[in-house]
């Protein structure tokens, strides 16, 4: 099944997965509001289907998104305080959406991933990127600061590398931020789409459930004293999932040395 829309291009190769693309190769896939609005959108109505194992998140053409598009960049040079706090609440909300979409989202980039595109790709839970990629934190360089990007992209990257970054607006390679850890596998351009079929079966070989549940694990405990409470927490969560049904056919699947009954629905 495929559907279009104005900039962005979702479709559903199989039941278990979903593709979201950027759709605007003339511009470098540059972010403008309907963008934004669209993004929004897509993964709020993909975060409630609770058949879907895996996102990818991609991009049409050369770049994978060049930053802010020149027409929206000249419309908001003439808005009010008000007017701007308002149009960059729109795109803090987007990243949000992303980043607590439930479903473990994979991201593909090639080419050129500015400033937004930058926070696109922080919030993947699995970042591949071909070799030809140039990353670059460029808002300084105009006077600007990468606000709602900030607090993924620190994530992403480390504080020390977003500490130099940030403030130099230098570009950097895929292999660069590969060994900070921001991306996960560098690959060449011509094996990027095999890279993302490989990650996207890997994913739908696990539990539904566990999927879901283990990506927010790691976002309700990073950074969290481990305490009493957290001790307790993340033993009820293990008793819960152990418990559901999911959790025993996984076992008696590993046990009796058959596939779980999950890998072989369509």
């Amino acid at each position: 099944m495929t559907s279009s829309a104005p900039t962005l291009d979702i479709r559903r190769p199989s039941k278990q997965v979903a593709e979201v693309w950027l759709n605007r190769p003339d511009v470098r896939n540059a972010f403008n509001d309907a963008v934004i609005a669209e993004l929004t959108a897509a993964f709020q109505a993909l975060s409630k289907d609770n058949d879907l194992r895996a996102i990818v998140l991609g991009a049409h053409g050369k770049a994978f998104c060049a930053g802010a598009d020149l027409n929206w960049m000249r419309a908001m040079s003439g808005y009010s305080w008000d007017e701007n706090f308002a149009d960059a609440q729109k795109l803090a909300d987007m990243l949000w959406t992303l980043d607590q979409c439930p479903v473990p989202i994979v991201g593909r980039v090639q080419g050129d991933c500015y400033a937004g595109g930058m926070g696109l790709a922080s919030v993947c839970d699995v970042l591949l990127a071909s070799d030809n990629v140039t990353f670059c934190l460029s808002e300084a360089r105009l006077g600007l600061l990468p606000g709602t990007i900030s607090p993924y992209v620190v994530r992403a990257m480390g504080a020390q590398a977003a500490r130099r970054y940030m403030v130099t607006a230098e570009r950097f390679s895929a292999a660069q931020a590969h060994a900070m850890g921001m991306v996960h596998e560098v690959c060449t351009l011509e094996m990027l789409d095999a890279k993302v079929a490989e990650m996207v079966s890997t994913l739908c070989g696990n539990g539904p459930a566990a999927l879901r549940a283990c990506k927010r694990l790691v976002q309700d405990v990073t950074n969290q004293p481990i305490d009493a409470a957290l001790r307790a927490e993340t033993a009820r969560r293990i008793a819960d999932i152990r418990a559901s049904d999911e959790g025993k056919e996984g076992l008696q699947s590993f046990l009796q040395k058959r596939p779980a009954l999950w890998t072989t629905e369509s």
